[in-house]
């Protein structure tokens, strides 16, 4: 009867002892990812030239192809209010342009939100590879701690989840060219027509009106087992610090 004792006592000393190790990681995810950290980040820099007072003049659009209700645009025309300049929704009377687009809202990975920093304006956005990952993780759990670690790990996994929601935002600002200046400008364009056509077009403009500026914008929020509805206002307001410190 002892024996038996002692079996048991062992196997559940076993057990523990697996489930300690296994959930280790689960643990210090929780601990280290338990605030909220939001970053955003800028592909590349963009300088403009100072303007008087009087000509600070701005038009601004900010569009949302996106799947999540976001409203931007609001926010980034009062951020330059609060800074001295005049919106208008005449282009005409603009000396500056601020237009933007929301490519993707979502879940992501930092891996995927670096890449598509990398990439800059108009480059691919690929999604996230969470599923993937998470499957390995498994997979190298239950080979290094045996059927019931693996279970206990995967249990931890599972509450605790190292969430990343990202927003990537394609930027192009304009400016006015200065007195005396003289802008010429050249642009290719390959734009597909279905599935089988392709259109080519070169712009050659003499004395062109603007100074046109690009780049790409990822703001991350990242936080253990993070909600949509606590990233959304941290991401619009990091998008929104971005663009309105541009000018």
């Amino acid at each position: 009867m002892k024996s038996y004792v002692k079996i048991g006592l062992l196997t559940l000393s076993s057990i523990f002892i697996i489930s300690l190790f296994t959930g280790c990681g689960a643990l210090h995810t929780a601990i280290k990812k338990r605030n909220l950290d939001v970053q955003t980040k800028m592909s590349d820099s963009i300088f403009l030239e100072p303007v008087a007072p009087e000509k600070q003049i701005v038009y601004v659009r900010v569009r949302n192809t996106t799947d999540k209700d976001i409203d931007v645009e609001n926010e980034v025309k009062k951020a330059f209010e609060k800074r001295g300049f005049k919106i208008t929704r005449n282009p005409r009377e603009a000396e500056f342009m601020v237009q933007a687009n929301l490519l993707q809202v979502g879940k992501s990975d930092a891996r995927t939100a670096r890449s598509a920093l990398e990439s800059g304006f108009g480059g691919v956005v690929l999604g996230a590879g969470i599923a993937a990952a998470s499957g390995a993780n498994s997979a190298k759990s239950y080979a290094a701690g045996g059927l019931i670690g693996g279970l206990v790990a995967s249990v931890a996994d599972a509450m605790v989840d190292d969430t990343y929601f990202t927003m990537i935002t394609d930027v192009e600002i304009r400016q006015r060219p200065l007195e005396g200046e003289t802008i010429v400008q050249n642009a290719n364009a390959n734009a597909k027509q279905g599935m089988s056509a392709n259109v080519n077009q070169k712009i050659n403009t003499k004395n062109a009106r603007w100074k046109i500026y690009r780049t790409r914008v990822v703001s991350t929020a990242n936080k253990v087992n993070l909600e949509f509805t606590e990233a959304k206002p941290k991401l619009v307001e990091g998008l929104t610090r971005s663009l309105s410190g541009i000018l």
